[in-house]
């Protein structure tokens, strides 16, 4: 048994009534795996930002970095590399597409969710006047229906 079956079988065993009578297996597979790796980007990020970047500014010669856009940018390789593993081996693994396709397809939902998030804040704080906090959890409502959506009819669509 692979790895990725050994997570399908652990996310499996809380799929359980009355949640398999509200969401898809995939649907809960796909929130577990992206519950997860919110996790993994919160631990990595702690670590990154508190041990490797030392709380500092990165200095490259050409721009100053602040310490926690530089976290930002080391990790977020990290955890759209093991999202981009567990969606397409664990939440939708009935999938055709080769690897290399799929990755394409998941940089470019990856952008579209960074633009309708960019998009959703300005929207909800600037134009519709909803306090920043309110409008942050809107927008990530949004961001999550447009995310499975787009991993599973255009990423992994099978």
């Amino acid at each position: 048994m692979s790895f990725a079956d050994k997570i399908g079988r652990c996310i499996d065993f809380f799929y359980v009534w009355p949640l398999s009578r509200i969401f898809s297996r995939t649907m809960f597979r796909y929130a577990a795996c992206g519950g997860g790796n919110m996790l993994l980007d919160l631990v990595w990020y702690f670590i990154i930002y508190h041990y490797i970047v030392a709380e500092r500014y990165v200095d490259l010669g050409f721009v100053v970095i602040s310490p926690h856009v530089a976290s930002l940018i080391v990790v977020f390789p990290i955890t759209f590399f093991t999202g981009f593993w567990l969606n397409r081996n664990v939440a939708f693994c009935a999938t055709e597409l080769g690897s290399g396709r799929q990755l394409m397809r998941y940089a470019l939902t990856v952008v579209g969710s960074l633009l309708l998030n960019y998009l959703c804040i300005k929207l909800f704080v600037e134009v519709c006047a909803i306090w920043p906090t309110p409008a942050k959890a809107l927008t990530t409502a949004v961001s999550v229906v447009y995310s499975y959506l787009a991993g599973r009819y255009f990423t992994f669509s099978k």
